[in-house]
């Protein structure tokens, strides 16, 4: 019989990806989602069990947790992780869960002048209080920033553009996140009561980054630092929300002091294929970054 999973936030995008590589492991997949939609549908279709699902709401949780051997459990950048945290904590207690993988941030960091990164290094936590079997993971910067409408216009006119500084990082694809989390997902033992980070190959500055996307995307790729405040204005100014503002100002001031650097070989170690590079991530989406 195969081991029966919960993914949160399965539309979203780690538990998109975590849901497509959990059912290729042949895991009994259960998603929880806030509504039935087009997307949902989607998942259904290719053979989950979808349930409706509030992280605010503690016997929702616990309904979506009955007979799960593990679950996902992932939190957009958003007010509310320390709640959800609390609530997902009482339901696995309750329902008897033998592993939550709980997808923290490279810069979960309770002296962070981001909210973001401080209530992450609390829901960590959490977790770890509340006794839960718990691995937290801990990726740096996604590669799908670059899709992200923030920066994808600019991307298309030969900017990289963000405070980065001097600082370095290894981005990973949410693709390869996803390998590692249903990897866990399928064998935690071992690694409970662990924290691991999730990277790419290979560290970079934004200037190396830039010139890997040149290479990949056959066209000059520059890279344009501006000074954080700057940023986040711009950030507003485009409909960004208040809270992520506030959390990209902080996090990137983090970033700059060197929370985010550093590289390993755990996607590979777990999943026995390594992450994708900057350069093979820019190919694979190429028609976007290099639209007009």
């Amino acid at each position: 019989m195969s081991k029966k999973v919960l993914i949160t936030g399965a539309t979203g995008d780690t538990g998109r990806a975590a849901f497509r590589k959990a059912i290729a492991l042949g895991l009994n997949v259960r998603a929880m989602v806030r509504k039935l939609d087009e997307r949902s549908a989607a998942i259904a279709a290719q053979g989950a069990e979808v349930v409706i699902g509030d992280l605010s709401d503690v016997n929702s949780i616990r309904s979506a947790l009955e007979g799960a051997d593990a679950a996902y459990f992932v939190y957009p950048v958003a007010p509310g992780l320390i709640t959800a945290t609390v609530n997902f904590a009482q339901a696995t207690r309750e329902a008897g869960t033998k592993a939550v993988i709980n997808l923290s941030q490279r810069s979960a960091n309770r002296h962070s002048s981001s909210d973001s990164c401080r209530d992450t290094f609390i829901a960590e936590e959490v977790f770890n209080w509340s006794g839960v079997p718990v691995i937290h993971l801990r990726p740096t910067l996604f590669l799908e920033w670059l899709l992200y409408p923030f920066q994808l216009p600019y991307l298309q006119h030969g900017l990289l553009r963000l405070p980065a500084g001097k600082g370095r990082h290894s981005p990973i694809a949410t693709d390869d996140q996803g390998r590692a989390i249903a990897a866990l997902l399928q064998n935690p033992e071992g690694h409970i009561g662990t924290t691991i980070n999730l990277s790419g190959p290979v560290e970079l500055d934004h200037e190396q980054m830039a010139a890997e996307l040149s290479d990949a995307l056959g066209r000059k790729i520059v890279f344009q630092y501006l000074p954080i405040e700057e940023y986040t204005a711009s950030l507003t100014e485009m409909g960004v929300p208040d809270y992520v503002v506030q959390h990209f100002g902080g996090a990137m001031l983090d970033y700059q002091n060197g929370y985010m650097a550093g590289a390993d070989n755990n996607v590979e170690m777990l999943t026995g294929r390594r992450s994708m590079s900057v350069g093979e991530f820019a190919k694979l989406h190429a028609d976007k970054l290099n639209a007009s």
